[in-house]
């Protein structure tokens, strides 16, 4: 394959109609986070691809955001509208638990709270369920958070100022992160204009806030002049034709694996654009369900709730502020992309710390 993965499993129960995959791709400092996604994917081989390329993403992320954890990612094919059923996601749950505890589980595109709390009724490592279960809840609020911080890390480098006061501000998709997103541009004074493939998403964050403008599609607002873009939906959104032709000086949303392939980085680069990796601020969440992970036990509802902490969790992300500082300063300084210097301090800290392991106490 060679993909540089640990560990590929293919899951099937007939009986509930489960396909799944999960991949681990690193446990080198830790058992292997990351989410359930639930996709109607056109080809078991397009989901491989994507669960190859999310569970090294989930590596990454969890390493640069300074987590003991390494990264996994799991895919299930089907329509989550009308194909998910107690029985799918309990068979998923018994194949999550056969690995185990190499693989952590949590939500992710398809997938919600209520959902693990389903999952963790067959496995101890299902995280991010909802708070009736002693879960964290929506991590989605955090993730926002972060992308948020790091888009002031990218302000503060690019215009000295860390605010977005005064920016125009283009943020593709406002569903889970990018509505709380809208939230915290508003209330720092940006002017922001939206878009979503789902008309009612644009709706429910236009009823908040009056003042944010809409376009019909990602077309027209890679076409709107904007200071910042946010991809906030699936990944890809930086490809060729869009790296060409974005007005933004800046680049930074929620949206996992942005880069169409690795040569977008430079592309950006070249066109002088800041570029604030995907992995790095949208790391929100995955703190967040470590939170809750350290405080959580057993797979009923607990009478007395777990040492999960909102707060303590909100004061980890924002750290993310100064990580990304540090890799736009290294990164200019080595005279590399953001997203190279992202990357070689995230495999420096998991050659380092991972190393550890060989220690034998």
């Amino acid at each position: 394959m060679g993909s540089g993965h640990e560990q590929v499993v293919f899951c099937s129960d007939d009986a509930s109609g489960l396909r799944a995959v999960i991949a681990v791709y690193s446990t080198a400092l830790g058992p292997a986070l990351g989410g359930t996604r639930f996709f109607p994917y056109a080809s078991e081989d397009d989901a491989v691809t994507d669960a190859l390329a999310l569970s090294k993403a989930m590596a990454y992320k969890n390493s640069l955001a300074g987590l003991d954890l390494g990264g996994g990612k799991a895919v299930i094919i089907g329509d989550p509208r009308t194909d998910k059923t107690e029985a799918l996601l309990r068979a998923y749950g018994r194949f999550v638990e056969a690995l185990g505890g190499r693989y952590l589980t949590a939500c992710d595109v398809g997938t919600y709270n209520a959902d693990l709390d389903v999952v963790a009724r067959e496995t101890r490592f299902a995280h991010g369920r909802s708070e009736a279960f002693g879960g964290c809840g929506d991590s989605s609020v955090l993730t926002a958070f972060g992308v948020f911080q790091g888009m002031r890390a990218a302000a503060q480098h690019r215009w000295g100022v860390p605010t977005l006061a005064g920016r125009t501000v283009a943020v593709a998709g406002v569903g889970k992160v990018g509505s709380w997103l809208v939230d915290r541009l508003v209330a720092d004074g940006a002017d922001v204009v939206i878009t979503d493939v789902d008309p009612a998403a644009v709706t429910r964050a236009q009823a908040r806030h009056p003042q944010v403008a809409a376009v019909a599609d990602t077309a027209a607002l890679v076409r709107t002049p904007h200071d910042v873009y946010a991809p906030c939906a699936l990944g890809g959104a930086l490809d060729d034709d869009t790296v060409a032709t974005l007005p933004a000086q800046i680049v930074c949303g929620g949206a996992n694996n942005q880069l169409a392939h690795e040569g977008i980085a430079a592309m950006l680069t070249e066109r002088g654009i800041l570029y604030a990796p995907d992995y790095l601020v949208n790391a929100g969440g995955v703190i967040q369900v470590e939170d809750e992970r350290h405080g959580l036990s057993g797979v009923l509802p607990l009478s007395n709730p777990p040492g999960f902490s909102f707060e303590r969790a909100k004061i980890r992300v924002e750290g993310l502020y100064d990580t990304a500082l540090q890799v736009f300063r290294a990164a200019d300084d080595a005279g590399v992309s953001p997203a190279t210097m992202a990357d070689r301090m995230a495999e420096e800290r998991m050659a380092a710390v991972g190393r550890l392991a060989t220690i034998r106490i």
